[in-house]
């Protein structure tokens, strides 16, 4: 009888989509994983920042008090699960007791309105990223794409995820590997 494969854990990992992967919402998509067992995966798109919405008008709509500060912190589409609920992946300096997911490598995951007033007041964490919506995977579903040659999986550093701008990422990421950009092939060759 065959025992069942341990999971490897990629929470904290940055998924980097590869050429041909066939979804436009994930094309030359960065994806910071907050979360991932043999129940499924979430993550969040780290590099693909809204058009249509800004800080300033996420906190008006939601009738948040800003301090003196104009934040500039951009918006971005998280993925294409559950729009209307907000994210926000930050650096591990900020916590809410019971709220903040702790996620490895020094990163933190908080989806209430607390950390966005703490934000819109000049507060929060030193470093972080606001998304809507997310990605996420059933069981065994990312492994598979993986497998399948969709995704390239790389560590996550507070550099690529929070001070490399968004139009580089997907690059920067490749980078770490020691993979260049132009030399990347949609397909794969299985032994």
């Amino acid at each position: 009888m065959d025992t069942p494969s341990e999971i490897i854990d990629f929470s904290g990992k940055l998924l980097i989509a590869m050429p041909g992967m066939g979804d436009m919402r994930f094309d030359r998509a960065v994806i910071f994983l907050c979360a991932h067992s043999s129940d499924g995966a979430m993550g969040l798109i780290i590099n693909k920042p809204s058009q249509d919405l800004s800080f300033r008008d996420l906190v008006e709509q939601l009738s948040i008090k800003t301090g003196e500060t104009e934040v500039a912190a951009p918006i971005h589409f998280g993925g294409p699960v559950d729009h209307g609920r907000g994210f926000v992946l930050h650096t591990s300096d900020y916590s809410t007791q019971d709220t903040t997911m702790v996620v490895k490598g020094g990163f933190g995951m908080t989806a209430t309105l607390d950390i966005l007033k703490d934000i819109a007041l000049g507060g929060g964490p030193k470093s972080s990223i606001m998304a809507l919506g997310y990605a996420g995977w059933g069981p065994n579903q990312l492994e598979g794409e993986i497998q399948q040659n969709g995704w390239l999986l790389c560590d996550a550093t507070p550099e690529i995820v929070f001070d490399v701008p968004s139009a580089a990422k997907w690059e920067a990421s490749l980078r770490t590997l020691g993979v260049d950009p132009v030399t990347l092939s949609a397909s794969a060759g299985h032994a």
